[in-house]
Parts: structure tokens; sequence; C-alpha cells
């Protein structure tokens, strides 16, 4: 396995790029650690295959360097770098059988078929194909098929990374969660370089041990999904993880004051003076509902209420700004009018879309 290391990397399809926009990737440094789980989520068309494959090799850089373990891949052709890579659709040999189809890498490197047989063997009986080796491919379905592709890069003992572009796509949701399940296994038992691209957070969130927040070719936040959930460092992360994402309203901060219109919430902390576009953030999980107005509540109107079954959505309206509000199965919920409660410890303050570090009370200032 191999610690990777992105150095000033930056990628543009343009022949002479002039400006920011011109870049599908824009500049990054970054280390990925030996043996970690990462995924790289975001929107189509954020950057994140077009990483994925300057990783790989099978795209070169218009700037910067990769590194494995410190060695400069930059200008190696993938088969130089001991990468497996499993992609959308699976990519395999619908007239091998499945031994064949996993035994091919290795007998690509003319290893013994004593050492091939065992290692099949193993990596069969950790997908759980080892009832269907002699079958032929062709004759198995999505899911067994997208397993034979994984276990052609499990086989080898010598990659430096697995990398998946959204595996999991042509898969049903009941088997999606049965193979993230084995992929978390399999991280946890070998404790593998894995690189996982997909749009969807879950996937995402359940995968990985760190996760990698991209758009518009920018990295926002490489993060736990603990981390990600309650610290997203960027307006984006907070309104792109979280289902719903995050409340953002437009306001003001007096040292540790938030003036929201006529609202005054207060923070167990204090803010320096802040520029640009500043706004409260919150989740609609840490947002507490009342039936009874008390002194750090405020009045909403209940606009709609939408049942999932295990929890309710609230959308509510605070003096002309929307809100989402999540409360928990079996919570009664006036029909019309409720107060709400910005519990201090989970609110987070933007300016510029960037998350504003809170300062220690007696802290004379602080930069945004």
């Amino acid at each position: 396995m191999a610690r990777i290391n992105l150095e000033q990397l930056a990628h543009s399809y343009l022949a002479n790029p002039q400006n920011p926009t011109d870049y599908a990737l824009q500049k990054m440094d970054h280390v990925w650690e030996d043996g970690s789980a990462y995924a790289l989520l975001g929107p189509s068309g954020c950057g994140k295959t077009t990483l994925l494959n300057i990783i790989s090799g099978l795209l070169q850089p218009s700037e910067g360097r990769i590194l494995f373990d410190g060695k400069d891949v930059t200008a190696i052709p993938p088969q130089e770098r001991n990468i497996a890579q499993v992609f959308q659709f699976p990519v395999i040999y619908d007239t091998m059988s499945v031994y064949d189809n996993l035994a091919f890498p290795l007998r690509n490197r003319n290893l013994p078929e004593t050492e091939i047989r065992p290692r099949v063997e193993e990596v069969a009986q950790m997908l759980e194909l080892q009832d269907v080796l002699r079958k032929r491919a062709a004759n198995l379905g999505a899911d067994a098929k997208q397993k034979i592709s994984l276990g052609r890069g499990l086989v080898r003992n010598d990659v430096a990374a697995i990398l998946f572009d959204e595996p999991l796509t042509v898969i049903d949701p009941h088997l999606k969660l049965l193979l993230r399940r084995k992929l978390k296994q399999i991280h946890a038992r070998f404790k593998l370089t894995m690189v996982y691209v997909t749009h969807d957070q879950l996937e995402a969130l359940t995968f990985a041990d760190q996760v990698v927040v991209m758009n518009e070719g920018q990295v926002l936040q490489i993060g736990s999904p603990q981390d990600l959930f309650e610290n997203p460092q960027h307006r984006f992360v907070g309104y792109f993880i979280g289902s719903p994402g995050m409340n953002f309203l437009p306001c003001t901060v007096e040292g540790n004051v938030v003036n929201i219109g006529d609202l005054r919430i207060a923070l167990p902390q204090n803010i320096g003076a802040l520029k640009g576009k500043v706004e409260l953030g919150i989740r609609p999980e840490f947002l507490k509902l009342h039936d009874q107005n008390r002194p750090d509540t405020h009045r909403v109107t209940i606009k709609e209420i939408e049942n999932l079954g295990n929890c309710q959505i609230l959308r509510v309206d605070l003096d002309g700004h929307a809100l989402n509000v999540k409360v928990q199965e079996g919570q009664q919920v006036p029909s019309q009018e409720a107060f709400l409660e910005f519990p201090p410890e989970w609110i987070r303050i933007y300016a510029d879309g960037r998350l504003i570090k809170q300062m220690p009370q007696d802290d004379p200032d602080m930069e945004p």
C-alpha cells in the first residue's frame, strides 16, 4: 500500500488556461495516508473522476506532482503504478470462469499456479464467491460481477492503492448495503489504501475514514464523517452533507451576540469583527422545537410537515427566513405556531462561505 502525496496539483483540459475557471482541478496540496480509506464526494462535474484518473495515471496533470511513498509517479504509466481500479460498470471477461477472472492479474505476472490458487481461493471466500468459482462470469448477476471486478484488485498483494469509480451505481439498494459492508470488512482486515469516488453522501460517509468533499474543482474539506457533520468548514459542505442540509441565515455578529433582524442569540464565545457576507449555520437536527414560549426561544410559523417514519421534517418560517427542523418520531408538533431554540453550542458562523473559528471570551481579536 502507499502514502499518496498531491503536491501543487492542478489540471485543465485547455491548452492555455488563463484563470481559475479554466481548471477542472484547482491547485491542491494533500497527503493521503497509507492504509486509510478515502471517499471523494461531490456533485457531478466537480472533478472527482479527474482527480482519480490523475492518481491512477490515466491522465497527466497540467501542474504539480503525485508521489507514492515519496516516489514521483507523475509521468509513470498506469501499468507501472501498481494501481487496481474498479469502475462503475464491471470490467471482467464474460467467457472466463470466476476463478480464471480472479487469477488473470496473477497469471499476467507469471506467478506459479501453486501461489495463484490459494490467493484466488482466499479472495473468493472473502467476497463470498467460492460457490461460483467454476461458473462462467457471463451467467452471474451485476452484484457478483462487481465482486469479481473488486476481487481482481484484491488478489494482488503488490497494489499501491485500490481506486473505486462509483462502483455500486448499477447495484440495487439492498446489495449496495451488503457490498459496502463487505468493503469495510476488507479494509479493516487488510488496511488497504482505498480511494472511493461517489456523489452519494451515504456511500461516502459509511465507507470512508476520511471524506474529501469537492466542488467546482476544489477540495473544500477533508475530515471524518463526524467532523463534516458537526463542523463543516465551508458553506457548501454544510449544505451538501446531511438530509436536509444545514440551515443558513444572514446575520450580523457583535461580540458574542448574533443578530438576525430583531432576534438576538447569545454565543458561548466572543467573535471579533467580521467582513463580507456573514451567516449563521445550524443543522436541522440541532434545532429544538417547543410548543410554548421560553426566554431562549423564537416564534416560528409551521408551513409544512413531512413524516419520514423515523422522524419528521418541518419547514418553518422565522420572520421571513425558511428553516428545516428535524424532530424525532412521536414528538407532538403544533399545527401552526411553535417556538424554536438555537442551542449555542451547535451554532456555526460563516463569513463569505468559510467557517469562522470561535475564539475564547478573552481573546481580543480574530481574523475571519
